[in-house]
């Protein structure tokens, strides 16, 4: 009679159950580390590039009265709002960009919709569109005074021009490029095109809207700062002309910092806001 030994498990098994527990801790930091690591590489790269540039500042190796330096900045920015100077100008400029890129949102994304969803919408405005994007827009801000004053209406109309025509361009672009499969399925099921049009191609359009959004608010706050350098009493951007001919650098740095921080801030709120609608984008199943 022939005895049948069962199989032995492998060594290997259990040695990797060992591995796993030897390693908890040590993969739980990495993904930590993964999980952030566009922020904390984010921070490293800024903070070496602001230790390099004051090192260089206190070395001379740049010169301090046109360079500035970050430590030198930082009082200057305390300095800049003690006055009650910073806040006023953050507000002015607050309102001018608020207004005009609200505004071109609105018409970017109403126009854009209608020239990627209806054919002869885009033959009509296209061309006005591919127009307007390759204008000098910043060539028109004397004309703009003209039309609104020097006043606030004229920065917004430079803001709407400088934001409205990306997302204009991109979310047609993302309208016209729906999922083939996703609209063939959804006519299957007898889909009105007001059915299809808000639950296949809106969803769909999601990462090129929020693309042109984006490209929006870079665009606008370019915008917002050359009106103001041109034509203006207050905001960041105649800070930033005022500091600039009196040599103050630090406070040109502090007004350019929060127009930089700005845009940062609107445009990492528009990444959140994308992860959240990534939930609603329909799936081709496969």
């Amino acid at each position: 009679m022939t005895t049948v030994t069962p199989n032995k498990p492998p060594e290997t098994i259990t040695a990797n159950v060992f591995d796993d527990d030897d390693d908890a801790a040590p993969r739980g930091f990495k993904e930590f580390l993964r999980k952030r690591q566009r922020i904390l590489l984010g921070t490293l790269g800024a903070v070496v590039v602001l230790a390099a540039w004051q090192v260089c500042s206190d070395l001379s190796i740049v010169n301090p009265a046109f360079a500035s330096s970050p430590w030198e900045i930082v009082k200057a920015a305390k300095d800049y709002f003690d006055g009650g100077g910073g806040w006023y100008a953050l507000e002015i400029s607050a309102i001018e960009f608020g207004l005009g890129f609200a505004i071109s949102l609105v018409v970017g994304l109403l126009v854009g919709m209608a020239m990627g969803w209806w054919r002869w919408c885009e033959f009509l405005v296209d061309p006005l569109v591919n127009f307007g994007y390759a204008a000098p827009r910043i060539a028109l801000v004397p004309l703009l005074v003209i039309w609104f004053g020097i006043g606030t209406p004229s920065k917004v109309a430079v803001v709407f021009l400088s934001s409205v025509f990306p997302i204009i361009i991109n979310t047609m672009s993302g309208v016209k490029i729906a999922d083939a499969s996703l609209v063939q399925v959804a006519r299957s099921f007898k889909a009105s095109r007001l059915q299809l049009f808000r639950t296949v191609v809106i969803p769909g359009a999601v990462p090129s809207i929020v693309t042109g959004i984006r490209l929006g608010i870079g665009q606008g706050l370019i915008g917002m700062v050359v009106g103001e350098l041109l034509a203006s009493t207050a905001g960041l951007g105649y800070t930033i002309e005022t500091a600039g001919n009196n040599l103050q650098s630090s406070t040109m740095f502090v007004a350019v910092f929060l127009v930089s921080g700005i845009g940062v801030l609107l445009t990492q709120s528009i990444r959140v806001v994308e992860h959240r609608l990534e939930r609603w984008r329909p799936k081709a199943s496969g």
